[in-house]
């Protein structure tokens, strides 16, 4: 009895090969999806302290167990500790303003109203050529939209006491991940530089642009949130203005939107002193506001995000918004980095394209130079 054995075709079983590659790597990202915040933090965290762990591992003789829990200390005590006690501040404050909102002792509609009144005519006429001296249907769409971001912004810090086992659960996964790829990211990063199916020089200029732009947003960014959003409160806190901390918050939170940020925020509270008689209050404010906090965003940004990413500034705007606008706040990192990558490529692609011109135009020019010589 003979055995009739099929002839299988190579070409065949590498699409089916490749499918089942996708169809798992798909299969997996769908699984640790409700953990991507926590994964993607603990990724960037290794990014960035990649450095520091490298430091600790000459005086620990290379133990690079120790190294990384040393590391990890750090960041618990440099970055999670003091965010800690700026959200449980915040918290407080943010649950003030909107038990405020909700009783009417705060009431952004009246806010409006004494602002309309105080505009000089001229302002009034103009808004009256636009169709804008419907003054109640104005104020309360206003109202509704102000009220409706401080309730949004109330609820977004409540709900991290309300869902407190998620938030550990993810603290600590990003921690555990935290650790083990400082630990072991030489390793893995080898592997994944290995599985790669491109040329080595390609794969070392896209992992070289992944890493800067990644190093560069984040610690510009942050930067200048942190020191946009200090500022703000500390100014504020001067002025007398109710919740410091949560407007110094937000300011940081808008912040990372370059160039419109944090004026979001202090421009009409400056329009509100002035027009309302607090005049020394309102100059204070945008005096400080356009050469103190405004100066951090137009001297440091570009400095610490866009000369290391090599990117226009509009770039790092529109891909900033468009990353937020589909990730939250992730995206101030993903949409840059996403760009970079969309920008290296490209040029990766045109050198590909020139070299292979070049090289399919030099057996033409050697022929030329032979028959010149002929002659």
């Amino acid at each position: 009895m003979k055995i009739h054995h099929t002839a299988r075709s190579p070409a065949l079983e590498n699409r089916a090969f490749l499918l089942l590659l996708l169809l798992a790597s798909a299969a997996f990202l769908w699984v640790l999806w409700p953990l991507y915040g926590a994964i993607f933090w603990g990724a960037i965290f290794a990014l960035m302290f990649t450095p520091p762990f490298l430091r600790f591992l000459q005086p620990m003789k290379g133990r690079r167990t120790l190294a990384a829990l040393a590391t990890v200390g750090v960041i618990l005590v440099l970055v999670i500790l003091p965010l800690a006690l700026i959200g449980a501040l915040l918290m407080q404050e943010a649950s003030a303003v909107f038990r405020r909102v909700q009783s009417g002792e705060l009431s952004f509609a009246s806010y409006f109203h004494q602002v309309y009144n105080a505009l000089p005519g001229w302002v009034a006429g103009l808004l009256d050529r636009f169709g804008l001296n419907n003054t109640g249907v104005i104020q309360d769409r206003l109202a509704q939209a102000l009220s409706k971001g401080s309730q949004v912004i109330a609820t977004q810090a409540l709900s991290i006491g309300q869902n407190a086992f998620d938030f550990v659960v993810s603290f600590f996964v990003m921690l555990y991940l935290l650790f083990f790829l400082l630990r072991d990211g030489a390793a893995l990063a080898r592997r994944i530089h290995a599985a790669v199916p491109l040329e080595a020089g390609i794969k070392h200029d896209l992992a070289e642009k992944f890493v800067t732009v990644i190093r560069a947003t984040v610690r510009g960014n942050v930067l200048v949130a942190v020191l946009q959003g200090a500022l703000g409160g500390l100014i504020f806190w001067l002025l007398g203005i109710h919740a410091p901390v949560l407007w110094g918050t937000l300011m940081a939170f808008l912040s990372l939107l370059p160039a419109v940020g944090a004026a979001l925020v202090w421009v009409p509270v400056a329009i509100y002193f002035l027009v309302t008689g607090a005049i020394w209050q309102g100059l204070v404010l945008i005096a400080f506001g356009v050469l103190v906090i405004g100066l951090v965003d137009n001297i440091l940004r570009p400095v610490l995000v866009g000369k290391d990413t090599k990117m226009p500034d509009y770039v790092v705007l529109v891909s900033t918004l468009g990353g937020m606008s589909l990730f939250g706040l992730n995206g101030f990192v993903i949409g840059p980095v996403v760009a970079a990558m969309f920008m290296a490529t490209w040029d990766l692609f045109a050198n590909a394209r020139k070299e292979a011109l070049d090289a399919s135009r030099a057996p033409e020019a050697d022929a030329k130079k032979s028959s010149q010589k002929d002659l």
